[in-house]
């Protein structure tokens, strides 16, 4: 069963489950924490007091307490930037680092590609018309969970994350989402946000897990780079890296080619995927670069 959670306190959260309940026949089947709880289909839908971020083991205390069986967790929230751009946004999550934002140090929650670039490739279609980019951002902060976890999101600021249109357009890929095909890759390179990672997904029949951005790796000796990737790669279930090369200099790229290759693992390469029939929204030139 795949748990949508939203929280009270996040504007855009409550926006996107109003829209969820707005789009299908949800069955209301009790209360949870004095709250209604949903079901449709395969999905189970519960709105807490508490912030996403600190809800570590939601997956195992719901799951006790409502008796059910959970596999897979959503959360439903807003997304902050300093730019204000509007953007809708999902990604993996757990830290390569410190715990500043929830979850453990040096953890990595479980990602879930199939789910992941299927809704990607789903809102890139139902959002086309809107005044949102549709991107993934690379994996970063908690809570800490045992299941395969993404978030979703609209941003970046309070004047975007009651458009109602915009989690409408969240709302109907959650429902609608077809689990994508392909080889499972990890991300590494390029920044915060992942155009380039996202235009793949959008052209290429790949499924992404888990994504590091460029900045982690800087400066790391090439034992500490191999343990986060190999982290990476485990809670993705997969032994194949994309390689966001245009982002690194040409000696960088070679170096982590090199030892990846050298620790037995895959490099694709956008040649090495088979073309996809999604049609990708128009990207920025950041993107293609």
């Amino acid at each position: 069963m795949r748990l949508l959670v939203a929280s009270i306190p996040d504007t855009a959260s409550v926006n996107i489950r109003d829209r969820l309940l707005e789009a299908a026949d949800w069955t209301e089947e009790g209360t949870y924490q004095g709250r209604p709880f949903y079901t449709l289909r395969d999905m189970l839908m519960v709105s807490m007091d508490r912030l996403h971020l600190h809800l570590d083991h939601v997956d195992r205390v719901l799951g006790h307490d409502l008796e059910r069986d959970i596999d897979e967790v959503v959360f439903l929230s807003k997304h902050r930037a300093a730019s204000g751009k509007p953007t809708l946004t999902m990604h993996p999550i757990g830290n390569f680092g410190k715990a500043d934002y929830g979850g453990k140090e040096g953890e990595l929650v479980p990602a879930s590609p199939a789910f992941l670039s299927g809704l990607l490739r789903s809102l890139s279609s139902n959002a086309r018309g809107l005044p949102f980019d549709v991107s993934y951002e690379v994996t970063h902060h908690g809570p800490f969970l045992d299941v395969p976890t993404t978030y979703v999101e609209i941003g970046s600021d309070e004047t975007k994350w009651g458009n109602v249109e915009a989690a409408r357009a969240m709302a109907d890929s959650l429902l609608n989402m077809v689990p994508a095909e392909g080889p499972v890759v990890i991300g590494v390179g390029g920044g915060h946000y992942a155009p380039r990672f996202t235009e793949v997904t959008l052209s290429k029949n790949v499924r992404f897990g888990h994504m590091i951005a460029k900045h982690v790796l800087d400066g790391k000796e090439d034992e500490d780079v191999l343990d986060m990737i190999e982290k990476a790669m485990r809670a993705s279930g997969t032994s194949s890296a994309y390689v966001h090369k245009k982002s690194f200099s040409r000696p960088e790229a070679r170096r982590l080619s090199e030892l990846l290759n050298g620790a037995g693992y895959e490099v694709l390469e956008g040649a090495d995927l088979e073309s996809s029939q999604s049609l990708p929204r128009s990207l920025s030139s950041e993107s293609r670069a």
